[in-house]
């Protein structure tokens, strides 16, 4: 099969390796909104499976034994897109309350002069994530003014 024969492609989910269920169920579900689905426990065999109205969208799996590593092939980010600007900066509220590790200070366009933007941060293994909206961050600075901000955090 060639890839002209693929008429609807899409992102069904994103599996995530971690290294603590529990800690980041918290972060996920507490922190980030999403509900789990489904959750399996036995020793060895941790995952749960979250999404937000019964739509699965992230998959946890306690398979990991060290955090997050950039250098290495893999995910580069996980990005999760809201409707406005509103939306991301109360979410960058909550975070900061709760010490999460930012990769910028407050919001930041996706490149010089985008209206898109977002908050860049990391959950608690380390995996980088982004909350952005597609308008609103056209007065915002962008951290690399030659390359997208998302690409370099």
């Amino acid at each position: 099969m060639t890839a002209t024969t693929i008429s609807t492609l899409r992102t069904g989910h994103v599996g995530i390796n971690v290294t603590d269920l529990p800690r980041s169920l918290a972060f996920y579900g507490d922190v980030l909104g999403f509900d789990v689905l489904v959750e399996g426990k036995e020793d060895g065999r941790r995952f749960a499976l979250l999404g937000r109205d019964g739509r699965l969208a992230l998959a946890l799996w306690q398979q990991a034994d060290d955090s997050y590593a950039p250098a290495r092939a893999g995910l580069h980010h996980l990005a999760f897109e809201v409707d406005t600007m509103d939306e991301v900066r109360a979410v960058e509220t909550e975070l900061r309350s709760l010490d999460v590790t930012f990769a910028y200070d407050g919001v930041v366009a996706h490149r010089e002069g985008a209206a898109s933007g977002g908050i860049f941060f990391h959950d608690p293994d380390g995996t980088r994530l982004e909350i952005y909206a597609p308008t609103g961050a056209e007065e915002a600075p962008a951290p690399n003014a030659a390359a997208p901000t998302c690409g370099f955090f």
